[in-house]
């Protein structure tokens, strides 16, 4: 690849550069995505071996308190939404998209800035589809009214639930979901100071 990089990757890469781990495994995560989007000029895309960079977003209640999950069916396991990039090439872009397509939200901000959440990767297996890879996932944090109506796209999640961080994080059952509930325990903490 010639050194000229796309101005979705030099937006992505200063994003990445300024972002703050919170431990050495999502640092490492980082520079792993660092070096993907440096050397990929297709960082984004499905077909990207032996992996690409997808977008997620945890939804939590104004109180912090509730986070919202879907039963993914082809996984077989309750996650936060998320999913591939369209052809936004950016992971800011992206998780808009899938967050109205998989929960039906239609009232959602990020919360905050529309900054990263969390970096995490992690294997995706083998589908008669496609071979097994990685989402080098770029995660984000939205706030959303836990009482309004849910309804996902034609084709999309069956089953959505909100529960409490401590059930979510154990729901999630991933590496990365105890740094998260760390993270969102953090904020709390800090919104009642």
């Amino acid at each position: 690849m010639s050194d000229s990089k796309s101005p979705q990757q030099q937006l992505l890469l200063a994003e990445l550069h300024g972002y703050t781990a919170a431990d050495s495994t999502e640092e490492q995560h980082r520079r792993d995505m660092i070096d993907l989007v440096d050397a990929q000029e297709a960082w984004w895309h499905r077909d990207t071996l032996p992996g690409h960079i997808t977008a997620s977003a945890f939804v939590v209640s104004p109180d912090l308190h509730n986070l919202l999950l879907h039963f993914h069916r082809k996984l077989d396991r309750w996650l936060q939404f998320g999913g591939h990039d369209e052809g936004e090439q950016h992971p800011a872009k992206a998780v808009l998209r899938e967050l109205v397509e998989e929960s039906g939200l239609q009232h959602f901000d990020f919360f905050g800035d529309p900054a990263f959440f969390d970096l995490d990767i992690h294997p995706i297996p083998e589908s008669p589809k496609m071979a097994a890879h990685l989402h080098y996932d770029v995660r984000f944090l939205f706030v959303a009214d836990d009482r309004q109506e849910l309804n996902p796209a034609d084709g999309e999640s069956d089953l959505l639930r909100w529960m409490s961080l401590k059930d979510a994080t154990e729901a999630l059952d991933e590496d990365a979901s105890q740094r998260v509930y760390r993270k969102m325990l953090d904020l709390r903490d800090a919104r009642k100071q």
